[in-house]
C-alpha cells in the first residue's frame, strides 16, 4: 500500500514537472493568431462578396486570393515584428556583456538586490548571485535582470512559418465550404463551417495553453460572428448600390 502511494505521488510530481504551458507560448500565440485570422478574415471576405451578389467563380477566386495573400502577409508581419524584438534582445545582451566585463562587482550587486527583493536574505542573495555569475554571468543577468530566457526569446523564423501555415489551414476551411456549396447557400455554408472551426480552435488553444475552454470558445466565436455580420452587411449594402 505504501509502495503504491509512493508511486502515485511520484507520478503526480513527474506529471507536474512535465507540463509547463509557458513553454508553448512562443509558437502557440503565433499559431492561434494565424488560424484565427485565417478563418475570420477569409470567411468575412467570402460572406461580404457573396452578399454583394457576386458569381460563384468570383467568390471562390476571392477566397483563394485571400488565402495566399493572407498567409504571406502573416509570415512577413510576424517575421518583421519578432525580428525587431530579437534585435532589441541582442542589443540588451551586448550592453549587459559589456557591463559585466567593465564592472562585475556592480553587476553582482544588481543581481544580489534582485534576489533580496524576491525574499532572500542579503547574505544568501549575495551567495546565490556569486554562484550563478560564476557559472554563467550573462545568462543569469539575462534571465533575472532583463527577463530574457530560452522560453521567451524571440524566434522570427518559427513565428513566421507558424503563422503562415496556420493562417493557410484556417483559411482553407471557408474556401472549401464556398467551393462545394451552391451560390445561394455560400453564406450559410461559410458561416457555419467557420464558426465550427473557430470553436474547435478555441477549444484546442485553451487545452494547449491551460486556459478555460468555454471562455476561449465564446471569445473566438463572438468576434467571428461580428466580423462576418459586419462584412456581409457591407457587401449587401454596396452590392445593391452598384
Amino acid at each position: 500500500m505504501e509502495q503504491a502511494t509512493a508511486i502515485k505521488d511520484r507520478d503526480m510530481i513527474d506529471g507536474h514537472h512535465a507540463v509547463h504551458y509557458v513553454n508553448r507560448v512562443g509558437w502557440l500565440r503565433a499559431a492561434v493568431l494565424g488560424a484565427n485570422d485565417g478563418i475570420v478574415s477569409t470567411a468575412s471576405l467570402l460572406t461580404g462578396i457573396a452578399a454583394s451578389g457576386a458569381s460563384a467563380q468570383t467568390i471562390l477566386l476571392s477566397g483563394i486570393a485571400a488565402l495566399v495573400a493572407g498567409a504571406m502577409s502573416m509570415a512577413a508581419g510576424e517575421y518583421v515584428s519578432v525580428s525587431a524584438q530579437s534585435d532589441t534582445e541582442r542589443a540588451d545582451l551586448a550592453k549587459e556583456k559589456k557591463a559585466l566585463a567593465q564592472q562585475p562587482h556592480v553587476e553582482w550587486e544588481e543581481l544580489r538586490d534582485i534576489y533580496v527583493e524576491r525574499g532572500l536574505t542579503r547574505d544568501l542573495a549575495g551567495e546565490v548571485a556569486r554562484q550563478l555569475m560564476a557559472a554563467d554571468a550573462l545568462a543569469a543577468h539575462a534571465r533575472d535582470e532583463l527577463g530574457i530566457s530560452e522560453v521567451s526569446t524571440a524566434r522570427p523564423v518559427q513565428a513566421a512559418l507558424t503563422s503562415a501555415l496556420t493562417f493557410s489551414a484556417g483559411a482553407l476551411a471557408p474556401v472549401l465550404a464556398a467551393a462545394v456549396s451552391p451560390a445561394a447557400a455560400v453564406i450559410a455554408a461559410v458561416a457555419i463551417t467557420s464558426l465550427l472551426c473557430l470553436a474547435l480552435l478555441g477549444y484546442v488553444g485553451a487545452r494547449l495553453g491551460g486556459g478555460h475552454s468555454a471562455r476561449a470558445i465564446a471569445r473566438v466565436t463572438f468576434w467571428g460572428v461580428l466580423a462576418m455580420a459586419v462584412t456581409a452587411g457591407a457587401g449587401r449594402l454596396f452590392g445593391a448600390a452598384l
